[in-house]
């Protein structure tokens, strides 16, 4: 007997698609129509890692506010003052120690919530600090080869990573549980600048179980967990760094569906590219740039200054500049004020020396930069028996705004007091640092220093003194200098600091000159302007909710 279905039985059938259509709508997931937006950089980090630790550059920290965050963070986009982060408050127990109360209910990237336990965990041995013996895996090796081989385990921190932390907290003494939600920080001596040095790239806080979870170091430092309002999603480092929003943030909802950094390193193709619509943020943009983009009706140009100075290193080592007096002959050869007017149409400005306004009472308003005074530096060149021999300036093209103009402006300034310098044109700062051929050892090379926080510490203490990259580079070192480091780092006396700090400018860039500024940085963005965006003096990008809108176009 055949097999057959009721009358009523069939109606059903029929009718269950049709309900099946209009349900269906019900319980789809609405679309995500929150925008996806692209930012064209020059470069997106120079190590090749999103690891703070081995990542302390211009260009890592305009990324690093997306995807971590400090206990304490410093009002990026207002008056740069501090205040809580992650912590929802905090308080000095005695000089030596802060203790933290932290937030709840804070999610990192991969769902777990934010405890004292990750607090502890991110400043301790493990991710922070390593074993303290030198690893045959990591120490010493380029990012790249820890990358491509793999120091097995994450907990295997390479040396660069330690020599990092040491210059971040050079007296750290613990970081402790004292409850769930509860921690306390500890330094070995006084320490007036603890809270600045709690909000620097480098101190942010990470999730144990993430970091844990790595397969190795590398694995970690190309996709770090942290509890930004954006994860990473993708990083190929000399192409492309995609986030993605984090909507479990405890700062809110982020209004972008996803980050894209593209490395787009000439800024003729990132301008088009803006202009054409494939871009909706290009970096780095130079003041005769800015008709091109401003003749547009879609696009504008904001930014300005930064707590940034651009400057030269010397390298005393060099046999040409064992002579303090032919480095003092190079800073004063110099114009200053015309490059800020020639190449920077006077949007910028010549600071006073290494140093910012946002010091307060450790600021010199009296201090200046050497003078421009070619004859001075043609009588130096005399007395040090400088007969025109050649001193080679590497120049790693494209990292900073207007550099191959400047140093070409700056050869021709050396060349008319009678200073050979030489420019050698490389490709990155691998090559800047590279000393395998003996025959040929630099002596100048570009550089730029900020101040993250509101004391010298920041620049002076962290770049030059005996833990800072130029010492640690083997460029420079004076022994009086290094004995001021240690006083303006422990000190507790405001006037004696102030007055350390005076006599450290004197050495480094009068005396003995480890470096001369050039100017004050400047960090100009194009952008849709349609996109409601501040930039901040401190290079950070922020894509919070309350910093990023589009508004509707009007009628």
């Amino acid at each position: 007997m055949p097999f057959c279905i009721p009358k009523l039985a069939r109606r059903l059938v029929v009718a269950l698609p049709i309900v099946a259509a209009f349900a269906a709508p019900l319980s789809a997931q609405p679309a995500d129509t929150r925008p996806v937006i692209t930012i064209a950089v020059q470069q997106i980090v120079t190590s090749g890692a999103l690891e703070p630790l081995r990542e302390q550059s211009n260009v890592g920290a305009r990324i690093f506010d997306s995807i971590f965050e400090n206990l304490i963070e410093v009002d990026k986009t207002g008056d740069l003052s501090l205040k809580p982060g992650l912590a929802e408050s905090y308080r000095r127990i005695d000089p030596q120690t802060i203790e933290f109360t932290l937030r709840r209910g804070v999610k990192f990237h991969d769902g777990r919530e934010m405890t004292a336990e990750d607090v502890v965990f991110t400043f301790g041995r493990e991710r922070m600090w390593g074993t303290g013996e030198a690893n045959p895996q990591t120490s010493g090796q380029p990012t790249a080869t820890l990358f491509a081989q793999g120091a097995q385990g994450a907990t295997s921190v390479p040396r660069e990573a330690v020599a990092i932390a040491g210059r971040l907290l050079p007296a750290f003494g613990s970081m402790e549980a004292v409850g769930p939600y509860t921690v306390r920080y500890t330094n070995r001596v006084a320490d007036l600048t603890l809270e600045g040095r709690l909000t620097r790239n480098g101190t942010e806080i990470i999730s144990r179980a993430g970091f844990q979870a790595a397969e190795n170091w590398g694995a970690w430092a190309r996709r770090p967990v942290g509890s930004g309002p954006y994860r990473v999603k993708e990083f190929r480092p000399d192409n492309i760094l995609v986030l993605e929003a984090h909507d479990e943030y405890w700062g809110g909802r982020p209004p972008i569906r996803e980050l894209r950094f593209v490395v787009v390193p000439e800024i003729a193709t990132r301008v088009n590219g803006l202009l054409s619509g494939q871009f909706d943020f290009i970096t780095d943009v130079p003041p005769d740039q800015f008709r091109a983009i401003e003749r547009s009706a879609r696009h504008d140009v904001i930014g300005g200054a930064i707590l940034n100075h651009r400057l030269l290193v010397f390298d005393k080592n060099h046999p040409r500049l064992q002579d303090p007096r032919i480095r003092r002959a190079l800073t004063h050869a110099i114009d200053r004020n015309l490059i800020v007017e020639a190449l920077f149409q006077g949007k910028t400005s010549v600071p006073a020396g290494l140093q910012w306004e946002y010091y307060g009472q450790m600021f010199h308003a009296d201090w200046t930069v050497p003078a421009f005074d070619p004859a001075l530096a043609r009588r130096l060149l005399q007395e040090a028996g400088y007969r025109g021999e050649v001193i080679p300036y590497r120049v790693a093209s494209g990292y900073y705004t207007n550099q191959v103009p400047t140093a070409q402006a700056l050869q021709q300034m050396w060349q008319a007091v009678g200073l050979n310098v030489q420019l050698q044109m490389v490709e990155n700062w691998q090559q800047i640092f590279d000393r395998s051929n003996p025959q040929n050892p630099r002596a100048i090379r570009d550089w730029s220093n900020s101040a993250p926080f509101n004391d010298p510490v920041s620049s002076i203490v962290n770049q030059h003194c005996e833990r800072g990259q130029q010492q640690q580079a083997g460029e420079w070192t004076n022994a009086d200098f290094n004995r001021l480091c240690t006083v303006l780092e422990t000190s507790t006396n405001p006037d004696e600091r102030r007055s350390t700090f005076r006599r450290m400018l004197e050495i480094i860039e009068r005396e003995d000159p480890g470096y001369t500024v050039l100017h004050r940085s400047v960090l100009y963005f194009g952008k849709r302007k349609d996109i409601e965006w501040k930039p901040s003096p401190t290079q950070a990008m922020d894509f919070r909710a309350s910093n990023f809108r589009i508004v509707p176009a009007t009628r």
